[in-house]
């Protein structure tokens, strides 16, 4: 997979998340390599989901 492929994904998944989550912004949802667990922060901040629900809707997004 190339690197434009897995960005295009992860603006399929941005855009879904924001579909969940209105409040989220693309700042919220910047994703760094290896920074899961500082994305699911932001999220959870954002929104004041738990960590399982957010977990559960960037999986569910990502499918």
């Amino acid at each position: 997979m190339t690197k434009l492929e897995i960005k295009g994904d992860w603006n399929i998944t941005k855009g879904k998340l924001k579909q969940k989550w209105a409040k989220l912004t693309d700042d919220d949802l910047k994703y760094v390599e290896g920074k899961d667990n500082e994305l699911f922060g932001r999220i959870q901040k954002a929104t004041g989901e738990t960590l399982e629900a957010i977990r559960n809707a960037v999986k569910k997004a990502c499918s």
